[in-house]
């Protein structure tokens, strides 16, 4: 099959105050025409940096210093050597209309001031002369191409009112609708639940499909490599460290980069697993509820639309020392849930419950003055985002001894000695202390973050996606952490995620949760050995594996009906209006269920 891209010993130097760095040296690799190549690498490998050479937009700094990319279109046109086009307007041509790019964050990509149907055709009115009528039209057809339910409806939107999954399908749409040969997605679904990822990758394989386009992958997830790409080049420092057919790659690495990477990658394992423990609880909450207030679609008007409910009628308990995984796609509840427990929401309904040191329990909505000091004292948070959690203008040592501060814990001296401690137990050099955040890794900033939760001893860790923006290796060191941290300390964790795989390596029950209710309960053994629940068999299916013999089951995740309550199978199906009790079908294994003959 004939290569659409050649890319030929690329090396790409950025000059900085310090010195010239070469972030690619002499890569090579080539994309057939209809085929799909992965470039896997952790952070600052040059992934993405290969991807702004092909398509022209190196930062100002960056410069390439020696190579060639070749490229050429599905038709019989000769190839060309892209560092060689001599101006702007010659890349024009090029990028969006022949060679389009998926960006990571769809947020960031979209604009917020303009419709999603103006955003996608403006590539159209770019490259095309086509009237507004004409592009509006090819626009709806690329909405619908690209799976969106209602795209005259889409058309019309904003970004904020679209999900995650949606406004990535948008971003698919604004690449694609020049129909390009070429398509780079740079890590386009790091950031989406493992049922929506799986529905992107199955979208981008029948597009590349229908419209002969050849792909090229950026990521760092082992898991899509094996479900989207036919080969695979593994970069480190920007040098390749192994390259070939994913199958052979994933069956019998050679290099040991790749095998650390493969180790790194979060499963399910069938492994000897601990009773979770049967202390008294921490944390309990009885049957919490919140809803929050449908926005109107003008200016004046009254909103017509009942209340959104965000959490129904939860019902879970944290036990001294264990770790409860609290598991679900993104607007379920999980964050909303961890929030109330925090006393940052209010219940509508129901009641959070907090057992001291002493054995007394207390309600948290009660609590004022000294007791909701105690309480923020017992309960700390560890947030998704390690950079957006820290103050860029403060250094690491005040960063972690701000809580002792404002709880008027020690003395400066006892402080700082502490947070020397506390750098040295989360694995940071504590020489590094009067450092500021941007300086450190993703991982040491996720790291910073755990050890100003730990500042005050506490006896809860909320964990709220802690990993999910990071690499799999540094993945695997922060799950470590925290498996160490809570067997050492005798910490109680409550462990959000939409991630089954990354839950199982930490977790000693499991509460599945869709639409603000509790599905499924059950120690982590239990549940996946025997799942009961639709919507826990969708997220387990979901998860992608490094292993090309086994390969997703798109069929049973592609059209999101795992996550509508009511196109649940029965007795699971949960109609307008209905409630259904958890059942206890096993010992400490919980689903809610109509009744259990059918689910048996």
């Amino acid at each position: 099959m004939a290569e659409m891209l050649r890319v030929e010993d690329l090396s790409i130097a950025f000059d900085l105050p310090g010195g010239s760095f070469t972030a690619v040296d002499r890569v090579s690799f080539s994309i057939p025409t209809g085929g799909s190549v992965a470039l896997v690498g952790e952070s600052g490998s040059g992934k993405s940096v290969i991807s702004q050479a092909i398509l022209g937009i190196l930062p100002s700094a960056g410069r390439v210093v020696g190579g060639q990319v070749w490229f050429r279109d599905r038709d019989t046109s000769p190839e060309m050597d892209l560092m060689t086009l001599p101006n702007d307007a010659a890349w024009r041509r090029i990028r969006g209309q022949r060679i389009a790019l998926v960006f990571q964050e769809p947020m960031s990509a979209l604009s917020p001031l303009h419709t999603i149907g103006d955003q996608v055709s403006e590539a159209l009115h770019l490259h095309r002369r086509l009237d507004r009528a004409a592009g509006a039209e090819l626009t709806r057809d690329m909405l619908r191409l690209v799976g969106f339910p209602d795209p005259k409806r889409a058309f019309d939107a904003y970004p904020f009112e679209l999900s995650g999954g949606l406004r990535q399908r948008a971003v698919i749409a604004m690449a694609l609708v020049c129909r390009p040969a070429l398509l780079i997605a740079d890590e386009p679904t790091t950031a989406l639940d493992v049922t929506v990822q799986a529905q992107v990758l199955h979208l981008l394989k029948d597009l590349q499909a229908e419209l002969r386009m050849a792909l090229l992958m950026i990521t760092h997830d082992l898991g899509v490599v094996a479900n989207i790409a036919e080969d695979v080049v593994v970069l480190w420092r920007g040098k390749v460290m192994e390259q070939g057919p994913t199958a052979e790659l994933f069956r019998a690495p050679q290099h040991p980069y790749l095998k650390h990477l493969m180790a790194s990658v979060p499963s399910i394992a069938d492994r000897p697993r601990p009773t979770p423990p049967e202390g008294d609880a921490v944390l309990r909450v009885e049957g919490v509820t919140k809803r929050f207030a449908v926005r109107a679609s003008g200016w004046f008007k009254a909103s017509t639309q009942p209340p959104h409910v965000a959490v129904d009628s939860v019902d879970l308990e944290v036990r001294r020392g264990e770790c409860l995984g609290l598991v679900g796609e993104s607007g379920c509840g999980k964050t909303t849930l961890s929030k109330m427990i925090l006393h940052a929401l209010t219940p509508d309904e129901g009641r959070i419950l907090w057992r001291d040191d002493q054995g007394v329990e207390h309600s948290v909505a009660n609590l004022g003055g000294a007791g909701l000091k105690a309480y923020r004292r017992a309960v700390q948070y560890v947030f998704q985002d390690p950079f957006a959690s820290l103050n860029p203008r403060m250094t690491v040592a005040d960063i972690i001894a701000e809580p002792m501060v404002i709880h008027g814990i020690g003395t400066e001296a006892s402080r700082a000695a502490r947070v020397q401690e506390l750098l040295h137990r989360v694995g940071l050099d504590p020489r590094h202390r009067l450092r500021y955040p941007h300086s450190f890794s993703g991982g040491q900033r996720q790291r910073v973050g755990i050890a100003r939760a730990l500042a005050l001893e506490p006896r809860v860790l909320l964990c709220d996606e802690p990993v999910s923006a990071l690499d799999v290796s540094i993945q695997a060191q922060i799950l470590a952490l925290l498996a160490e941290l809570k067997r050492e300390l005798g910490l109680s964790m409550l462990f959000v995620s939409h991630n089954l795989a990354v839950v199982d390596t930490l977790a000693d029950r499991i509460a599945v949760m869709c639409a603000g209710r509790l599905v499924e309960v059950a120690p982590a053994a239990q549940l996946f050995r025997a799942p009961r629940h639709p919507y826990t068999t969708a997220l387990l299916a979901a998860v992608p594996l490094p292993d090309p013999d086994r390969p997703l089951d798109f069929s049973r995740i592609r059209d999101g009906r795992a996550s509508n309550p009511a196109a649940w199978p029965e007795p699971w199906r949960i109609g307008p209006g209905e409630r259904l009790p958890l059942i206890e079908v096993a010992p400490g294994h919980f689903v809610r269920q109509a009744h259990m003959r059918e689910a048996a």
